[in-house]
């Protein structure tokens, strides 16, 4: 697209499904490289990856010519796929449905990025759930409490 200039830096959250610690230690450098390698695929710059056994942080410059839906869409079932394919976990591995996506100016990427960074820290003091619940409400993102962690045809 000629003459488009664009600055768009988001943050995506998306989480195991039943967000059940599934991602074994021992492979998640392996997992983030491979997610790497597919928003890159996707035409992507990722400039921050790390996580939790139970869910995922991404720090990504979009281009405007790729939905984010469609680029989550890849992520997600490409590394649920290989996942599954390496055996890490016993029975089959997901994702939960859907994302969490947050934008940021220039100015604060090296903040967001040490946020990504020291994920291990947080989560000594606060669950996902919790740490969910306050980048919505620090971002204004209206939801339904009771489907935040589950979509309206999971079984309850």
């Amino acid at each position: 697209m000629a003459n488009t200039y664009t600055q768009i830096h988001l943050h995506i959250v998306f989480a195991v499904k039943g967000r059940i610690s599934l991602i074994p230690l021992k492979h998640a450098a392996t997992l983030y490289r491979y997610i790497t390698g597919i928003v890159t695929q996707q035409g992507q710059k990722l400039l921050a990856i790390n996580g939790m056994p139970d869910h995922v942080h991404l720090l990504i410059g979009l281009r405007p010519d790729k939905a984010l839906s469609d680029l989550m869409r890849e992520v997600k079932a490409n590394s649920a796929k290989f996942i599954n394919e390496q055996r890490w976990v016993a029975g089959k591995f997901a994702w939960q449905e859907g994302f969490g996506a947050f934008s940021y100016s220039a100015s604060q990427l090296q903040t967001v990025i040490n946020y990504i960074e020291r994920q291990q820290e947080h989560h000594a003091t606060r669950t996902f759930q919790e740490e969910y619940r306050l980048l919505l409400d620090h971002f204004g993102v209206a939801y339904n409490p009771a489907y935040l962690f589950t979509s309206p045809d999971d079984p309850m």
